[in-house]
């Protein structure tokens, strides 16, 4: 069941937002070469509890870190460990807070030095994949509106769409209904409406859209290897615009 939100819950998942914001604005800058990402794990956590939050994901139906890293190409849900970044890589930090009871999420990719021209138009269609969804996200539209406009931006520049994995509804919890696929499924089709908190994340890949899971149970990888890209942002859907709860403005 799609939950809808009211005018004050959805302040209250904006004051999450923001706080989810400002975390990154202090946490990205430490993502750098030679940094481990368990590292970058420990300082995004002190980050959030300073001000008053929890990670959202830590403990997750057993998820051992506060925030997914994932490297090149792990697409998703990497765990933080003893890695050290290096020049080239494509690091995708997705991370989500509670703030008491009401859930923030969003995920960007950055890149480590110099990177390849590949990876960097990887990182810029993925980027303008999520936008493109969040455009056709709007009061009255359906949800393969959204599945659609992500698809077309990577497809037209002939790289992988996820499948496995999907956007999602947030604000109460984690993972709501309703999911949001990168691609134009034969599953349901809701009407956006006024009220809807949603997640949309584009998961897109430089070659197959084929994905594996690691033996730890959690990282998704591409089955050729080669790079993943993923930006995510929440969003609140009012009468007459959608909103972008996710950034500092």
């Amino acid at each position: 069941m799609i939950k809808l939100k009211n005018d004050e819950q959805i302040n209250r998942i904006r004051e999450s937002c923001k706080m989810l914001a400002r975390v990154y604005e202090e946490l990205v800058p430490n993502v750098q070469e030679g940094i481990t990402t368990k590292e970058i794990d420990r300082i995004c956590h002190d980050l959030i509890v300073k001000r008053g939050g929890k990670p959202a994901f830590l403990d997750y139906d057993g998820f051992p870190a506060s925030i997914c890293i994932s490297v090149n190409e792990e697409v998703i849900h990497g765990i933080p460990s003893n890695r050290k970044l290096k020049s080239g890589d494509l690091v995708s930090l997705d991370l989500g807070i509670d703030l008491d009871g009401f859930i923030s999420d969003s995920a960007l990719t950055i890149p480590i030095g110099k990177i390849s021209a590949e990876s960097q138009k990887l990182i810029e269609v993925t980027r303008q994949a999520l936008y493109d969804g969040i455009e056709a996200c709007k009061n009255g539209n359906r949800i393969k509106d959204i599945s659609a406009a992500v698809f077309k931006m990577a497809d037209s520049n002939h790289f992988g769409v996820v499948r496995e994995f999907c956007g999602h509804g947030v604000g109460f919890g984690v993972h709501e209904a309703p999911q949001i696929p990168n691609y134009v499924h034969p599953g349901p089709n809701p009407r956006i409406r006024k009220g809807m908190v949603l997640a949309i994340e584009p998961m897109i890949n430089l070659g197959t859209e084929h994905v594996n899971i690691l033996d730890d149970g959690w990282t998704v990888v591409t089955e050729d290897h080669r790079n993943s890209a993923h930006f995510e942002h929440t969003v609140a859907v009012f009468e007459d615009h959608t909103e972008i709860l996710t950034t500092l403005n």
